[in-house]
């Protein structure tokens, strides 16, 4: 009898978390489809197919960013469904403990944590750098000739001939492709030469290849090229610490990335930090049942429903905003990554845990 009662709380739980998870799934293409349809409303020649495209790679790497709520959302929606229908009140008159509740869920949880990290992640980050690609394809089209006001990526390179800052308005290819190039270069001396606008970059051994360039010099009239070599110092993974999103790297690849890192003598503090939340995230889906069950196991008669919701909710949100804070440290370097990736698991699964155990056990 045991192990039907607890197969049915766990596909109970997998039921809740799979419909929000599916529903949010259907609210995040449906925006991000509007999105960029609104974005790309004034640029010729791009079919809905391939917007649509774009939405779709870019999806699910959002959606794997509101898995923890997905989960919180449906063992709080599973346990008061439960209590609604006074199954927990006959469970417990049949000497069935609240842990007993919580183990089949904290099971199933970690289990898609884990599966989350080692399928869903890899797959969100190669659809994530297609999307990359894509956008690139579509909005650097007619980016040649803008200023570089508003753009994202930045890196400052020193060469014998002089200096150079380089913008990107995108970035795939862990930063080997750059697309919406603005480059201003100086002499040794520290005088403005020229402004660079170009298509697209290539990141090559000892040169950036321009593509589809413009060179603005002073004194000069603008000239146009089809391709320009500019030269550089960087290397690839140099580059990476400017221009790539460790988001786009599957976790089966970080390590490599760290360990090439470290020995170019580079920090690579965003690769371990993202590294560490994909390690501890099936502990963070097991610490969001805790919380959930913390305010949703207490019976319907007792009233107070809508507290125990907002509760929950708010708990979410500032174990979210923990999280922030301590990835904004990480990157500033101010906190370790292993402190910065665990410390909200601990502090959402200790604060449940505390709260449950009061409320069972006194």
């Amino acid at each position: 009898m045991g192990g039907k009662l607890a197969r049915y709380f766990g596909l109970n739980f997998l039921g809740s978390v799979m419909a929000v998870f599916a529903g949010i799934f259907l609210l995040v293409t449906l925006f991000d489809y509007i999105e960029m349809m609104r974005r790309t409303a004034n640029i010729p020649n791009v079919s809905t197919l391939l917007v649509a495209k774009v939405s779709l790679y870019r999806v699910p790497q959002v959606t794997e960013r509101t898995l923890a709520f997905c989960v919180l959302i449906g063992a709080m929606s599973c346990y008061l469904n439960m209590s609604r229908r006074l199954e927990l009140v006959i469970a417990r008159s049949a000497g069935v403990s609240a842990w007993q509740f919580i183990t089949p869920a904290l099971v199933v949880a970690l289990l898609l944590g884990v599966m989350a990290t080692a399928i869903y992640n890899p797959i969100s980050a190669m659809m994530q750098e297609r999307a990359k690609r894509l956008e690139a394809e579509i909005f650097n089209s007619n980016t040649l000739g803008r200023p570089a006001s508003g753009g994202t990526f930045w890196a400052r390179q020193r060469t014998p001939d002089g200096q150079a800052i380089v913008n990107a308005r995108s970035s795939s290819n862990q930063g080997v492709n750059l697309g919406g190039v603005t480059v201003f270069t100086f002499d040794t001396a520290g005088r403005f030469q020229e402004r660079i606008e170009a298509k697209s970059a290539l990141l090559e051994t000892g040169f950036w290849l321009l593509d589809d360039v413009r060179v603005y010099a002073a004194a000069t009239p603008p000239s146009d090229r089809d391709s320009y070599r500019l030269r550089t110092n960087l290397t690839h993974e140099q580059v990476r610490e400017s221009f790539a999103t460790p988001e786009t790297v599957p976790i089966w690849l970080l390590p490599s990335y760290i360990t090439t890192a470290e020995h170019a003598g580079l920090v690579a503090a965003g690769y371990r930090l993202q590294y560490q939340k994909l390690l501890a995230r099936p502990f963070l889906l097991a610490s969001m049942v805790l919380l959930a069950a913390a305010v949703s196991l207490r019976f319907f008669r007792f009233g107070g429903v809508q507290k125990m919701i907002l509760s929950g909710i708010a708990a979410g949100f500032l174990l979210y905003i923990l999280s922030k804070v301590t990835e904004d440290f990480s990157k500033a370097e101010l906190m370790h990554p292993v402190a910065a990736a665990w410390l909200p698991v601990l502090a959402g699964g200790l604060t449940g845990l505390v709260a449950l155990l009061y409320q069972e056990d006194g």
